[in-house]
């Protein structure tokens, strides 16, 4: 880039699972519209927040309105439209993961391959006899509530506002409902709140969540052995599922960081901080994907 400028992010936090998401998701749209867009991240309001450095000079309205725009395009997409959840039959999924290969190879839509790479395989397997599925998966039907159909949701709900609050404000948490329980604080159990929460209406940010949904790409799914693995997480069971991901502060750009989050280092019980660093990773959290009742959440992040 000859001429670059730089957008700073101080609405997302690294240290939230649901900001970091976020984040890669910004980055990943951004580099749709304009390609060679680099990212890295810096203290600001006593967090890591993201910084994108852009080939073009943009105010915050008009950086919003060109993501919005973006976002906007994947309306019913089919990746998000194939069916309300992931609980499907190996032969169901493969008929979908054919449909996605012949529009990339036809060069008609890219992102449908991208987001079933992300979603899982037909290849391993649970006891049901249905596929594993992305270890970001966090709903399945119960309580009426539907990944795929959550994501749609938010694709066709979302504002531009949501978006710049999310992005450049404090989180308030303004927006009912259609949250994909990737927020430690959308983990309501009754045993941490003060009356029953089943009568409360979840209170989500709705921007971050749009925007995290395009993060999927980044954090593909593969089968290793008899089990699906998802890129950033260690184990399977409901009780030593964990999510790490890395916070580094030289610019760098958008495919130097598929690498980067898959850094098997990273997920070490205690990963080796000047390695990390001599990397330019200047810090990694970690997350606990617990299942409560018939949902899973995930755990407030902590710096390892």
């Amino acid at each position: 880039m000859n001429d670059v400028h730089q957008i700073s992010l101080p609405g997302l936090d690294a240290a939230n699972p649901l900001g970091f998401l976020a984040a890669l998701g910004t980055w990943r749209t951004a580099e749709a519209i304009y390609s060679g867009n680099l990212m890295s991240w810096q203290p600001i309001r006593g967090h890591w927040s993201p910084i994108l450095t852009v080939p073009n000079d943009l105010t915050e309205d008009e950086f919003v309105q060109a993501l919005h725009t973006e976002l906007s395009k994947k309306n019913n997409h089919s990746a998000f439209t194939f069916s309300k959840n992931l609980k499907l039959k190996p032969s169901e999924f493969e008929t979908v993961a054919t449909q996605a290969t012949k529009a990339h190879f036809n060069n008609q839509d890219t992102e449908f391959v991208a987001f079933i790479a992300a979603f899982g395989s037909s290849v391993a397997t649970n006891e049901q006899g249905d596929i594993e599925d992305t270890a970001l998966r966090t709903m399945s039907g119960a309580g009426h509530q539907h990944f795929l159909k959550t994501m749609n949701d938010l694709v066709s709900l979302t504002t531009t506002e949501q978006i710049h609050h999310a992005l450049f404000h404090n989180w308030t948490y303004p927006d009912e409902k259609v949250g994909l329980r990737w927020d430690p604080g959308e983990d309501k159990r009754y045993a941490l709140a003060w009356k029953n929460p089943s009568s409360d209406a979840t209170m989500t940010q709705r921007g971050a969540n749009r925007l995290a949904i395009e993060a999927l790409p980044l954090l593909p799914t593969a089968p290793v052995g008899k089990h699906l693995e998802t890129t950033g997480f260690t184990g399977h069971r409901s009780n030593d599922t964990f999510f790490t991901w890395p916070i580094w502060e030289p610019p760098i750009s958008f495919d130097t960081t598929r690498s980067l989050l898959a850094l098997q280092e990273l997920q070490s019980e205690k990963p080796d901080a000047r390695h990390l660093r001599a990397r330019g990773i200047a810090a990694v959290f970690r997350s606990q994907r617990i299942t409560t009742g018939k949902f899973r959440n995930f755990t407030p992040a902590r710096a390892v």
